[in-house]
């Protein structure tokens, strides 16, 4: 398999992530269902803290990467969904600890719910292995 990370610009350096990933030749792509603050027996991880649902929510991929037989190497595509575009970077930062070298291509958006109450916080993924 080759990805090539595809950047026209510098811009998108700073804010963190990539505009496209070409793959050629992947043997597996693996779509990941909106990952959230859920714990392993379905209760809400962190309520009232950001950064513990982000990292809850970082670790739930991790898990579900696993089992398809990938690792976050192997993520080319992350979609957000933020209560408040406020916590933004500290999404940032938490998924730089998971994903530290060329970042996915990525989308935010602001939602004014999630599927749980108290959820600030989910995110999609694309992989390729």
């Amino acid at each position: 398999m080759d990805k090539q990370q595809i950047n026209p610009w510098s811009w998108q350096d700073r804010a963190g992530f990539s505009q496209a990933w070409r793959v050629d030749s992947a043997e597996s792509v693996i779509f990941l269902a909106g990952q959230a603050p859920i714990s392993a027996d379905g209760q809400l991880v962190g309520a009232g803290d950001f950064e513990a649902q982000a990292r809850q929510t970082f670790e739930n991929i991790r898990t579900v990467l696993e089992q398809a037989g990938a690792t976050f190497d192997d993520v080319v595509k992350v979609t957000v969904y933020l209560t408040d575009m406020s916590d933004l970077g500290v999404l940032a930062r938490v998924r730089d600890q998971y994903l530290p070298g060329a970042k996915p291509a990525s989308t935010a958006v602001q939602v004014s719910a999630l599927a749980q109450p108290g959820m600030m916080v989910e995110v999609e993924a694309i992989a390729v292995r």
